[in-house]
């Protein structure tokens, strides 16, 4: 059987006997797949680092598909050091991973997706605001879940001019005219979520969002998801009880 070399981030691990770990692993070519890395819990095997969950490298393995392959060694291209000194870092990458690994069920886009998710760790390990970065990726996951909110115009009657809130029970921006009872939001957030929508997270060199526009953004998006996605993940409660203690 041929070795294979297959860019990918390990998104999880779990042990598998006594000194062996089975890893899941969010792959640019073949999407998410899970691995047998034998002896890894050895403490001196040359898997027991790189088979850690956040470990961004070039695995070499037989590659079996639709079963599970068995590693053989890793190239490790980056650890995320910064995120992993830090728990509140933690907790944003641990829902990203668990995010893409729900939202790559649903594409064969293996290779946009990977983009996305590597570029929003990078950024979260370049000392970025987690959240930002975090709300960027969601939504820019939407429309490989087919509910891609409206944010070029009104929702309901397709105006552009006079834009004054967005609603997550009405998919989107919302005129003055077809408001009703929502909340009416910053005119800096209506701004910045567009712009966040189209951003390359690739390219970002810098985020000035004051709490209040992070905040409201951060709220239509866990509402949207909520009502229209049918997600549903354990590592958001983790997060939130992390970002509760630390404010």
């Amino acid at each position: 059987m041929k070795i294979e070399k297959i860019e990918g981030v390990v998104v999880n691990e779990k042990d598998y006997g006594e000194t062996s770990k089975l890893v899941y692993i969010m792959t640019r070519k073949y999407g998410l797949i899970s691995v047998m890395a034998k002896g890894a819990k050895k403490i001196k095997s040359s898997l027991r680092i790189a088979s850690s969950k956040l470990v961004y490298g070039y695995f070499y393995m037989y590659y079996k598909e639709g079963k599970i392959s068995t590693l053989i060694e890793v190239d490790i291209i980056d650890d995320y050091k910064t995120i992993r000194s830090d728990l509140l870092k933690i907790g944003y990458a641990s829902f990203i991973c668990e995010l893409v690994g729900q939202v790559v069920k649903q594409t064969r886009d293996y290779e946009s997706l990977f983009d996305l998710f590597t570029a929003s760790l990078s950024k979260i390990n370049e000392n970025f605001d987690p959240m930002v970065i975090t709300n960027i990726l969601e939504l820019q996951l939407l429309p490989f879940l087919g509910v891609s909110p409206l944010l070029d115009e009104c929702a309901i009657c397709g105006d552009v001019s006079a834009i004054i809130t967005v609603s997550a029970d009405k998919f989107g921006f919302l005129c003055q005219k077809c408001r009703t009872n929502e909340y009416i939001v910053d005119s800096k957030t209506i701004k910045f979520l567009r712009m966040l929508y189209y951003v390359d997270i690739s390219k970002i060199s810098k985020l000035e969002i004051s709490d209040k526009i992070k905040n409201e953004i951060n709220f239509f998006i866990d509402e949207f998801y909520d009502r229209h996605t049918g997600l549903y993940l354990k590592s958001k409660q983790f997060l939130e009880k992390i970002v509760n203690y630390n404010t």
